[in-house]
């Protein structure tokens, strides 16, 4: 049997948006999880750059194309730390995250030697 090169399937985003956009509620729903496909949209570019197909990922991560799949999906539970890690060395890349404040007046900070609220009332 021949083997079977991986080629990942062309999806214009853009279009996708501008069209489902216009169905009741979509917006509501897609800002709702725009983190997860946002994440699923990075793993998907990083697995497209590494040239390999969801199989070759499961088995480099010992595990299988359907835990793969569902890791892929922005409409499943978000992923663990764990399994992020294990699908970014798979891929060839390493897991970065980052906590972003919204500005310096919604970022509370303790002084050094105090405890701030969370502190006292967890002690």
């Amino acid at each position: 049997m021949p083997e079977i090169k991986y080629q990942p399937t062309k999806h214009d985003h853009d279009a996708f948006i501008k069209k489902t956009s216009k169905r009741k509620g979509f917006n509501k729903a897609y800002a709702a999880l725009e983190l997860e496909y946002a994440l699923a949209g990075e793993m998907l570019a990083a697995r497209s750059r590494s040239g390999l197909t969801q199989e070759q990922v499961a088995s480099l991560m010992g595990t299988t194309k359907s835990a793969v799949s569902r890791l892929e999906s922005a409409n499943t539970r978000p992923p663990s730390v764990s399994s992020l890690k294990k699908y970014a060395d798979a891929v060839g890349c390493i897991l970065k995250i980052e906590l972003v404040p919204l500005s310096r007046k919604s970022v509370r900070r303790s002084t050094p030697g105090t405890q701030s609220n969370a502190t006292r009332h967890a002690a």
